[in-house]
């Protein structure tokens, strides 16, 4: 477990560079990541490669027993090569062929591009495959950025095209699965088949999620390329991305399978203006939101089964978000602790020094624009000699699985029925619960295996086929707790609504069917009566009619008054509960921990205060407080490890004890 730094020599003069590698070092800083944006530097212009900067400071770097992770420098293609070969240029859904000037302007499917990049990657793998301070590679750069997973380009229509005969033949399979009569969109040829280019109304939505699929497969093919060039020059090279974590368009699990461990690119105090429905808090302004951090760690551990790198780590104020407080007192270490609680092996912070020229000049860095440091450079030093601190750990074990398929994503987006039917705030509806019990989740493919696993959680488990009903059943008959939630088996995997009676296949699981739905806005108050008591719902109910299941949620008003919500069923040796609504927090907390308790899983009797979070690695506890309150911790076994309690705001502890028996709760004591 260490602490590393993006570091970027080629912004500065070469008079600098050991100054700034005998400073990392003196902060504790073990990794530096370098390279990613650096084609221009390294081949100024075609096959002129210039390699001695990059040398010296690698020499430096091993000079003072640090460790290098390159990148391969693909997300920024030199003038030049766009001049030279201009088909490399992504193509937006509009028709619009992006112009040069920022990063990411390339196509996934150009022929050009995979050559010159087949070029640039062997150069440099054959350069450093025996350079022992060259740990592994980042390949590339935040696939996807600024919206480019998914290319309009020609290349890209017949790369399709050619997807599509791999998964249909030929077009009157492909017009059955899809059902393209509706507004006579038949096709007599697979050739004939266009990107969803712009057209007056919404394009097939059929059409739409098998894009998604092959652009999201363009890039891991993309990748797999990169990494078979690494892999060939040095097999014991440890090969990454850096992914954004809570990204939707690109499939995490299928890019998992290219590398040796995913990694992201952790902003907390941008991404809760950015990807939550709700307005900051004062306190997530200063130090963002846990439950989403804790989201994108087990997105990234579930995606390998493997330890992850948080390959960006916020060092202070940024400047993409609509506005960039400056993180409270002791975040920028809280966060990296946060992250070593939940799995991660290495914090990179981003970036050494803020830069003075480009587009990231209002971007902090651990050391300011003059290379003194900045508020960040003290807390990654605490947090560098912390996380030396801690004995060696295991990875978190977890005996709950959240089941997550970017495809359901995908083609939700596209027909969410309600303008708040949001596929990540209705996962998160359940995650954040789970996290305010002190259970460890991990986030699972539906396709994956479940041996291991207590219990399971599938919201929205939108496209289901018989093959993943089986697998879901034959889970829960070997003693599995299941929870499944609204719009579960609605369609085919072809997105098309199955034609039996909802949940579609899995209606006999459930033991109850789908009589009818309802989207609803926020200004009608809606409830529902479970187990006696009465809560709050939103965005969209289900009536449901019992078929064996044992009914334990009714609606007591409104047009399904009377009608069942929430329903369970034994099956086998476990059982499956299906909540036909969307819970609002308290019932989504009764909920899960009536799911927990039926499978036997710890978890604590209260939910944790808002923004404080434990996590657990063998028999240590971490205590994590993202807000400016102090917190009282007991029932520790022995005094922390690291850290005291009571917590300081924004403050952290780790030590000896169970995360589901920890005493947590805010205090008003002194010191």
């Amino acid at each position: 477990m260490t602490v590393g730094v993006c570091y970027f020599p080629e912004h500065w003069d070469e008079s600098t560079w050991e100054g700034a590698v005998e400073r990392m070092a003196e902060a504790g800083i073990e990794t530096v990541r370098l390279g990613e944006f650096a084609w221009g530097r390294l081949e100024p212009a075609r096959e002129e490669f210039d390699f001695a900067w990059l040398d010296t400071v690698l020499d430096l770097l091993a000079d003072h027993d640090r460790e290098a992770l390159l990148c391969t420098p693909t997300a920024t293609p030199p003038k030049w090569l766009v001049d030279e070969r201009p088909s490399v240029r992504r193509v937006a859904e509009d028709g619009t062929v992006e112009g040069y000037g920022s990063r990411r302007e390339y196509c996934f499917n150009s022929t050009a591009y995979r050559a010159e990049t087949e070029r640039v990657v062997s150069r440099l793998a054959e350069r450093y495959a025996n350079r022992d301070v060259v740990v592994g590679w980042q390949i590339d750069n935040e696939y996807g950025c600024h919206g480019t997973v998914r290319c309009y380009c020609d290349e890209c229509a017949e790369a399709f095209r050619t997807f599509l005969r791999e998964h249909y033949d030929d077009a009157a399979t492909l017009n059955e699965a899809w059902g393209t009569a509706f507004w006579s969109q038949q096709y007599d040829s697979i050739d004939a088949v266009e990107p969803p280019r712009p057209t007056p109304s919404a394009h097939h939505p059929s059409l739409l999620l098998d894009y998604a699929r092959f652009a999201s497969r363009s890039v891991v093919k993309y990748n797999a390329l990169q990494a078979a060039l690494l892999r060939e020059a040095n097999d014991g090279w440890t090969l990454t991305h850096n992914t954004m974590g809570q990204f939707e368009e690109l499939d995490l699990h299928a890019l998992g399978e290219t590398v040796d461990f995913l990694s992201w690119d952790s902003y907390p105090t941008g991404f809760v203006q950015t990807r939550e429905d709700e307005p900051a808090t004062v306190d997530e302004l200063r130090a963002g939101d846990p439950d989403e951090l804790a989201l994108n760690h087990a997105l990234c551990r579930g995606a390998t089964t493997e330890p992850f790198w948080v390959m960006e780590q916020q060092p202070g104020d940024i400047n993409w978000s609509p506005t960039n407080p400056q993180p409270g007192e002791g975040a920028m270490s809280l966060w990296a602790l946060h992250a070593t609680g939940h799995g991660a092996d290495t914090v990179v912070y981003f970036r050494w020094r803020a830069c003075s020229q480009g587009q990231e000049q209002y971007h902090s860095g651990l050391l300011n624009h003059a290379g003194q440091p900045d508020r960040g450079y003290d807390d990654a030093t605490v947090a560098a000699d912390d996380i030396r601190a801690l004995p060696s750990l295991p990875q978190p074990e977890a005996s709950v699985a959240v089941l997550h398929d970017y495809e359901n994503a995908w083609a939700l987006r596209e027909q969410p029925h309600a303008p708040d039917f949001h596929y990540w705030t209705h996962l998160r509806t359940y995650f954040d619960a789970l996290q305010a019990r002190g259970v460890t989740v991990d986030i699972r493919h539906p396709a994956d295996s479940l041996d291991g696993y207590d219990a399971a959680v599938a919201p929205t488990l939108y496209l289901v086929s018989d093959g993943r009903a089986d697998h879901l059943e034959s889970y829960v008959r070997d003693g599995g707790t299941l929870l499944l939630t609204v719009r579960a088996g609605f369609k085919t995997p072809h997105n098309r609504v199955h034609e039996t009676p909802r949940p579609g296949p899995l209606r006999s699981l459930v033991g109850a069917t789908v009589t009818e739905h309802e989207t609803i806005p926020d200004t009608v108050d809606t409830t529902v009566h479970y187990r006696g008591e009465s809560y709050d719902y939103r965005t969209w109910g289900e009536w449901l009619e019992s078929e064996g299941a044992r009914i334990v949620g009714t609606y007591p008003d409104g047009a399904g008054s009377g009608s069942a919500a929430i329903t369970i069923h034994e099956v086998g040796e476990g059982a499956v509960t299906y909540v036909g609504v969307w819970p609002e927090r308290r019932l989504a907390d009764t909920v899960c921990t009536d799911l927990l308790s039926r499978a036997g899983v710890p978890h604590r009797d209260e939910p944790l205060p808002d923004g404080v979070r434990v996590a657990q690695r063998g028999d240590h506890c971490f205590v994590t407080n993202f807000t400016s309150d102090r917190v009282r911790v007991d029932r520790l076994s022995g005094d922390p490890v690291v850290g005291r309690t009571p917590l300081g705001g924004y403050d952290y502890l780790v030590g000896r004890g169970d995360a589901t028996e920890l005493g947590v709760a805010a205090t008003d004591l002194p010191d």
